[in-house]
């Protein structure tokens, strides 16, 4: 029950800055609630393209790091 009215109050949060944002830049309520409506939709779009994204940098971040501490790993044994 928290987790949907946390969730309810971001996006109504969400909602708000858009419209007001948009509301102090042009004036008008109208486009204001155009913005206040597309800037959700836009952002359930991108969101999961976004996390996509991390989690790549992170696989390749995580690659790396087990790349070097193998090699540190090979190296220390053929020194000895």
């Amino acid at each position: 029950m928290v987790t949907v009215a946390k969730t309810t109050s971001q996006i109504a949060m969400h909602m708000g800055v858009a419209f007001a944002v948009m509301y102090v830049a042009t004036g008008s309520i109208a486009l204001g609630g155009v913005a206040a409506v597309v800037e959700p939709i836009c952002n359930v779009m991108l969101l999961p393209l976004h996390d996509k994204m991390w989690e790549r940098i992170r696989a390749k971040l995580e690659a790396r790091k087990a790349n070097s501490s193998h090699q540190s790993a090979s190296g220390e044994m053929q020194a000895v």
